[in-house]
């Protein structure tokens, strides 16, 4: 497998990774009792929806052929840290919402690390799009850990 294709299958996974925080977010928003906690899941769950999108522009500039995953429908060879969350929204508690974005936010966190390592020298919208959406992802988890902490 050449190296576009082999971006454009890492590039695809972090739009799966974004489609499924999107639906963990809205998600958590449904079921958190504080109406603070529930406009931020909601803003980042639109956060996270924007983030897919400039992401498949990006890949659809960088590789016209590859078709990206616009549903973000799971996989069987992928975790998915999202997945988590829907245990913890059973116990109707902000705290354990809050623990499962911190999972899902690290799992998130890791793998954009991960491209980065793999590709550092990589010069195109994708790049400029994994470092900016990897800081505000980082930005995210601190905030979700004070939130945390908090209740």
């Amino acid at each position: 497998m050449d190296t576009v294709e082999k971006i454009s299958k890492k590039v695809n996974a972090l739009i799966e990774k974004n489609n499924d925080a999107y639906k963990g977010f809205k998600k958590a928003a449904e079921n958190v009792d504080s109406f603070h906690l529930r406009d931020f899941m909601m803003d980042e769950a639109t956060q996270r929806q924007e983030f897919a999108a400039r992401l498949s522009r990006a890949l659809r500039t960088y590789n016209p052929d590859f078709d990206p995953d616009t549903d973000g429908s799971f996989t069987g060879s992928m975790h998915r840290a999202w997945i988590d969350i829907k245990a913890a929204l059973s116990m109707d508690n902000d705290e354990s919402v809050l623990e499962e974005c911190i999972r899902g936010e690290k799992a998130s966190v890791d793998e954009y690390e991960d491209f980065l390592e793999d590709y550092p020298s990589l010069h195109s919208d994708i790049s400029g799009a994994i470092r900016d959406q990897l800081s505000h992802i980082k930005q995210v988890l601190d905030r979700v850990k004070t939130l945390e902490d908090l209740h």
